[in-house]
């Protein structure tokens, strides 16, 4: 039986002189937490609790008038999934800026061809090419571990995911093949995607086998955030509200529209300075856009 365990959890099992394998064998588990080496120590021989419900059992309207309200089943699976996701990822999160006024611009030239094509070509469109085309540069980013922690699986594609908020939960609808795609089909690729995904018209199929995503919050504010990593994918970027900052350029300070970018990473695989160079090369991307129109070419040329 293969065990699921943090880091820390392992560290400690070692500490304490604690088999997991033995551990898990005797408790019939294969997820196991530090709370189940405590158990082990203590020399209690009956099972260690399976949750840790005890700490929201409490009766809250002894304290005020309460109201309840059931969690949709979308919701129910994906609190446990980013539960066992952040107690399992020794997760960190580096952030950075990106300057937007040659994208901006860029996007406004293209106005009237967005509405003859019916397309809008937002800044997210843009965001999407640059995280592929980082994707490809940066092949690390572009993997998953095994289960077994053992074994680096290297992607060959470039598949994103975007983060929808919808009534009925968070989504995450993929752009496949993003890196082969011009921007007006990634732009059309999003808004059908989200647009079905707010219907619940999205296939099941149309939201796995990402190899990261990006989960916006520009449409709401906030200066920065710390994505959970979605596993079996490696990282996750997180993009906030553009915001003008001064910037010292040619001997002045210019004001310059920037977007935060937040990367949160899995540091098994991943360490501070493969974000730091993964975040430099993403936001000279997005600084000059002809450098994605430029990569898209070549990757349909290859």
């Amino acid at each position: 039986m293969s065990i699921n365990a943090s880091p820390s959890t392992r560290a400690y099992a070692r500490q304490q002189g604690v088999d997991l394998d033995a551990l898990g064998a005797a408790t019939g588990r294969n997820t196991l937490a530090r709370e189940d080496v405590d158990w082990h120590l203590s020399g209690e021989t009956s099972a260690p609790a399976t949750d840790h419900s005890r700490y929201w059992d409490v009766d809250h309207s002894t304290y005020g008038a309460v109201s309840e309200e059931p969690l949709a089943r979308m919701a129910q699976v994906a609190a446990k999934n980013l539960a066992a996701a952040n107690a399992m990822i020794p997760q960190v999160t580096h952030h950075d800026r990106a300057d937007m006024r040659a994208v901006e611009t860029f996007r406004a030239s293209l106005k009237a061809e967005a509405q003859e094509r019916g397309t809008r070509l937002t800044a997210l469109a843009f965001h999407v090419k640059a995280l592929a085309q980082c994707l490809i540069e940066f092949p690390r980013f572009n993997a998953s571990l095994s289960a077994d922690g053992d074994t680096l699986i290297l992607k060959h594609f470039a598949h994103v995911g975007v983060a929808v908020d919808t009534p009925h939960g968070l989504m995450v609808p993929v752009v496949r093949d993003a890196d082969r795609k011009g921007l007006w089909q990634i732009a059309a690729d999003i808004m059908d995607l989200a647009g079905r995904a707010q219907a619940r018209k999205i296939r099941s199929e149309e939201m796995g086998g990402a190899s990261m995503s990006i989960s916006s919050l520009g449409g709401i504010g906030g200066t920065a955030f710390t994505p959970i990593v979605n596993p079996p994918e490696l990282a996750i970027l997180g993009l906030t509200r553009m915001e003008t900052v001064p910037v010292w350029e040619d001997g002045d300070w210019t004001p310059v529209a920037m977007v935060p970018l937040d990367l949160s990473y899995d540091h098994r695989v991943l360490n501070g300075a493969d974000a730091a160079r993964f975040l430099t090369r993403y936001a000279a991307l997005i600084g000059d856009p002809r450098k994605l129109v430029l990569a898209s070419t070549l990757r349909k040329a290859a």
